[in-house]
């Protein structure tokens, strides 16, 4: 087991530290940090927000936030009577370039420690809240400041967002985040591509048929259906966590594990993405969005139902809950290796699992009798039971006939690695205290992702392409089973694989 390495003494600063992300992941991921013993005594927590609440209010709102969502036994008194010491409150409007004095002195004695700024709200505060930070003397050259997902709702306002924010940071101290970089099988497959001479020779299109990339989530919009409403599955998931995803499977070899070879390499997959456009995006794409249903023998409403409850704008109902593509990489490592990617809510069950499914032999010397000889396949499943399957061909042991069986070598996390590793934030918060961009988005990655997707969504628009109807619990609408059946082809779905 790796050892926890401490980090230098810092002052982490969240924007929007009351909020519903840094109650759920921020907090409890700084907390198990420190417990864990990664910092300094002289480190600090310091949570800004417009409302009006004590240091008390504050630490008892933190403390219920750990009680609500770590997991049962984490929670320890001894380890929260030292952790809440470091957590303090700053009521400040990031609308406003006034009243930063506060602030401005509680930090005024800090100048020797990392400064982060995490900027845990509404993408459209990221301009203003980078500018009054630096308006009101906080940040220096050391600081560095964190933009939560998604950075815009299209290209044009993620160049705005980035052109705002780079007015007054530099590149190098912008972490654009997307916590899929800081999973641990995401974080595996350098290793398993790079560090394995197995499989770098066969990660190609001459023995790989086909990949499958699925993000299914079986809840619905829940109390996000005004967000989810100007939002959809496509920008969603598949702008950032899906194609993140992608490149990462796709990437050639970087020179090395350096922050910008990795994301040069990545570049180059986004840019080699073939164009979705009117003429082919009914062919390769499909939108869906769920209707009533059952969740593990639990009724569910429709998504068009919880708009209604909540008084949502009705030009919600066309926004698509679920996203299937075929998408196609035009580069000599990949030409006739489609990646399908599929994403949606309400589906049969939660997961994120990454598919590589192998050419079949070129011949087999096998008679019928023996049975099939079914063609490799690399499973790397995200979540749950983080781990790696590979199905072999293999003679059923005993006498008499000659018959084969596929069989799985199973790597899993949980049973190699049997204690307690940091989740995706913890990981990637600690990779922000050190200075390491490698996790992270750079401005022109961000920009080409969109690039990409804006196409898809003009196709649609211009094509009044409308979500296929699907059942709540079921795999998405049947058009997403006939774009993989044109090819031959089947969705590998977690219950079936």
């Amino acid at each position: 087991m790796a050892k926890f390495v401490p980090v230098d003494p810092f002052d982490l600063v969240i924007f929007g530290g009351t909020g519903d992300l840094a109650k759920r992941k921020l907090l409890p991921s700084l907390y198990h940090r420190h417990r864990d013993g990664q910092f300094s005594e002289d480190s600090r927590i310091i949570a800004v927000s417009r409302g009006e609440l004590s240091q008390d209010e504050f630490r008892g709102l933190v403390r219920d936030a750990l009680q609500n969502y770590l997991h049962e036994g984490e929670f320890d008194e001894d380890a929260w009577s030292e952790f809440s010491s470091r957590l303090h409150y700053h009521e400040q409007d990031v609308m406003s370039a006034m009243g930063w004095e506060g602030l401005q002195k509680f930090l005024d004695d800090s100048h020797e420690r990392i400064r982060v700024f995490y900027l845990a709200m509404s993408p459209s505060l990221f301009g203003v809240t980078a500018r009054n930070i630096t308006e009101a003397g906080l940040a220096d050259k050391r600081s560095r400041i964190v933009l939560e997902k998604p950075v815009g709702s299209d290209l044009d306002s993620a160049r705005d967002i980035n052109n705002q924010v780079g007015a007054v940071f530099d590149e190098e101290q912008i972490y654009r985040i997307d916590h899929y970089l800081g999973k641990e099988t995401v974080q595996n497959l350098s290793a398993l591509r790079f560090a394995n001479s197995l499989f770098e020779p066969l990660w190609r299109r001459g023995a790989i048929d086909h990949v499958q990339i699925s993000v299914a989530e079986h809840i619905g919009v829940g109390n996000r259906a005004e967000f989810y409403s100007r939002t959809g599955a496509l920008r969603d998931m598949v702008q950032n966590h899906m194609l993140q995803l992608l490149c990462l499977v796709a990437m050639e070899p970087p020179t090395s594990m350096d922050h910008d070879d990795v994301r040069n390499e990545k570049i180059k997959v986004l840019k080699a993405l073939r164009p979705i456009t009117s003429e082919n995006v009914k062919r390769v794409t499909v939108r869906g969005q769920y209707k009533a249903g059952a969740i593990k023998g639990e009724a569910v409403p429709g998504y068009a139902q919880e708009l209604t409850d909540q008084n949502s704008d009705e030009s919600g109902t066309n926004t698509e809950t679920f996203v299937a593509i075929k998408a196609e990489i035009d580069n000599w490592r990949w030409s006739g290796t489609p990646f399908y990617l599929r994403t949606g809510k309400r589906l049969a069950t939660k997961t994120s699992e990454i598919v590589i499914q192998f050419r079949p032999v070129a011949h087999s010397i096998f008679d019928e009798s023996a049975g099939e000889v079914v063609a490799n396949r690399l499973t790397i499943r995200l979540q749950p039971n983080e781990g790696v399957n590979l199905t072999m061909m293999s003679k059923e042991p005993g006498p008499g006939g000659f018959k084969l069986k596929s069989l799985p070598l199973n790597l899993s996390f949980s049973e190699a690695f049997p204690l307690r590793y940091p989740d995706a934030y913890e990981r990637l918060l600690m990779e922000v205290l050190r200075g390491n961009p490698a996790l992270f988005m750079r401005r022109d990655e961000v920009e080409s992702a969109w690039t990409w997707i804006d196409q898809i969504i003009d196709a649609w628009d211009s094509t009044s392409q409308k979500p296929d109807a699907y059942l709540a619990g079921s795999w998405g609408p049947v058009e997403a089973a006939l774009l993989l059946d044109r090819d031959q082809r089947e969705w590998f779905d977690p219950e079936t694989s």
